[in-house]
């Protein structure tokens, strides 16, 4: 009888084992433990950085944010773009898209977009490091951590398990907001003479709740259709989109119907 820790192991090694065989040798990949370590590094940040800063003056980061936010702007623009042309090229089915294993170009293209795009979520833990460092931590809401902690966990497995297939549709739509979102965040860095010309902000809001919607259409319908896509992968995903719209929708409802509310 196997014992609750040998229970624990052989279910790791499992989930090693039955990876993505062409992913599994890339970078923060093959095992869940490197991007568990920055997930806990990340916390121990949010909770030591405030106090480090407490006593110290913010720092000036407006060239540093600028250049961060207009390289996410060309990054997001890059892999929107490679989501879109290699699924175009292979002839991908919005509706249901099984991932292609093999090794062939287009299927290999199509991974490494995938890769591209959960090291991104990695790179963006870094906002969170400028709040901090900026004495923003107003920013540092349970909505932020909890979505730039939990999405480095979702393409992880994303990438370990399922580089390609209707993984396209949530990059490709994820990458084009973030495009726009990006872009108002690197035009504000720019400074107070900006702000006029970025009364949209809460049209950003709208837009992000609206990928969310998008994607719970999508993945509800591969749910019931017969489709050779992990269902578990399509229910993770639809759970985790409503999650959002809770969060999103109340932080939308504090910042502007009620901000409103109160002025007028």
């Amino acid at each position: 009888m196997a014992t609750s820790w040998q229970k624990i192991e052989l279910f790791y090694e499992r989930m090693l084992e039955n990876g993505d065989s062409r992913t599994d040798r890339w970078f923060l990949v093959y095992s869940p433990v490197p991007i568990t370590c920055i997930f806990l590094f990340y916390l121990l940040l949010i909770w030591v950085g405030p106090k480090l800063m407490a006593h110290r003056e913010p720092v000036k980061l407006k060239p540093v944010l600028i250049v961060y936010n207009f390289a996410m702007v060309c990054l997001s623009s890059y892999m929107a773009y490679e989501f879109a042309a290699s699924s175009w090229l292979a002839n991908y089915s919005l509706l249901c898209q099984p991932v292609d294993y093999s090794t062939s170009p287009l299927a290999m293209r199509m991974a490494k977009v995938c890769w591209w795009f959960y090291f991104s979520k990695v790179i963006e833990l870094i906002d969170t490091v400028f709040f901090i460092l900026r004495k923003k931590n107003s920013h540092l809401t349970f909505l932020h951590v909890y979505h730039h902690g939990t999405m480095i966990f979702n393409w992880w497995a994303g990438v370990k398990y399922v580089a390609g297939g209707q993984s396209f549709f949530i990059g490709l739509v994820n990458s084009l907001v973030h495009v726009v979102m990006y872009l108002y965040y690197g035009l504000a860095a720019l400074g107070p003479h900006m702000h006029r010309y970025l009364w949209w902000k809460r049209y950003l809001t709208s837009l992000q709740l609206l990928q969310f919607v998008m994607l719970i259409l999508h993945v509800t319908y591969n749910l019931f259709a017969d489709c050779d896509f992990p269902d578990s992968m399509n229910a993770v995903v639809c759970a985790y989109c409503f999650s959002l719209i809770v969060l999103f929708s109340n932080f939308y409802h504090r910042s502007y119907i009620t901000k409103i509310s109160k002025q007028t």
